[in-house]
């Protein structure tokens, strides 16, 4: 008589996390962050600045914080946890802005949807200090640093000040690792360490591995094979492939419209890895498949 295998546990939920007015119980179930791009050149297609028409500037500003407002509210009305708002693109070969035209760009934007959706918790999405500290002033309440384990400890420094929330996420200049999996952990371990050292509360720390960061194909897809490795950290877990390249690989090829599948594939996976918040695109889609992963690998009720 066979005996069939059951998936790995997940592991023990960590004390809850304060984000802005809501808590977050980690390991009830898997949250979803809608993503927000305010740029021209987002590698997935859907930066705002891109898709309106040109009329002048204040004409195109009104017309860009109109739909980011619009987009926000569907998004929270598929499903979404918290919403994650951009104002530079971090696409390889990205043109680089400057913080001023990054302020330009996010801060009305957080404003508006805060506004609108005062209850939703916001994250910034910038590695520059000095466009983050202006958001927070705006009503964002969580720092989404893709230079958290970079030298600069500025980003730490202002979530310690303000006491928020701070995501630290995996990336390196160059994707040349003598022995990947022990790297990865060993940079996101001192960042984290650096990040308490100049005040972060160590409930505020989330752990990003930089799925699509400073690692080839081959080690993104390591990356979703150690998923569950991450938890033994100690911090809450954020994943974010959402139409990246690798998934475009696998598929043969497919432009970034056509990669849902995929990430719905990792969103599953992710969970059943016990990450504790998947950040997408397509929220409808993704938080159907994250409740009924949920309800499969955590025993969540329907």
């Amino acid at each position: 008589m066979s005996v069939s295998k059951s998936l790995p546990a997940v592991p023990a939920p960590l004390p809850p996390s304060r984000i802005g007015s809501r808590t977050f119980e980690w390991g009830s179930r898997t949250y979803v962050m809608g993503i927000v791009n305010v740029t021209p050149d987002s590698f997935s297609g859907d930066g705002l600045l891109g898709t309106v028409a040109d009329g002048g500037g204040a004409a195109v500003q009104a017309a860009v914080i109109q739909a980011a407002v619009i987009q926000a509210r569907r998004m929270v009305e598929e499903g979404a946890d918290i919403l994650d708002v951009g104002g530079e693109s971090t696409r390889p070969g990205h043109e680089p802005v400057s913080a001023d035209e990054e302020v330009a760009r996010v801060v009305p934007v957080i404003a508006a949807i805060h506004a609108a959706l005062p209850d939703v918790p916001i994250s910034v999405d910038t590695s520059k200090a000095e466009v983050a500290a202006v958001a927070l002033d705006a009503g964002a309440v969580l720092l989404n640093d893709v230079w958290g384990v970079g030298r600069d400890d500025a980003m730490a420094r202002l979530a310690g000040e303000r006491q928020v929330p701070l995501i630290v996420m995996h990336n390196r200049e160059v994707a040349h690792y003598d022995n990947f999996v022990a790297e990865l952990f060993a940079d996101l371990r001192a960042a984290l360490d650096r990040a308490q050292e100049v005040g972060v509360p160590r409930g505020n720390l989330i752990v990003d591995p930089g799925f699509g960061f400073g690692k080839t194909p081959e080690h993104n897809l390591e990356v979703m094979r150690h998923l569950g490795e991450l938890r033994e950290l100690g911090f809450p877990v954020l994943l974010g492939t959402s139409r990246k390249s690798t998934l475009g690989l696998v598929l043969g090829g497919a432009p970034p419209e056509d990669r849902l599948e995929a990430t719905l594939a990792t969103t599953a996976l992710a969970v059943a890895g016990g990450v504790d918040i998947v950040r997408v695109h397509d929220v409808l889609a993704n938080v159907r498949a994250a409740r009924m992963s949920d309800a499969i690998v955590r025993g969540v009720a329907p």
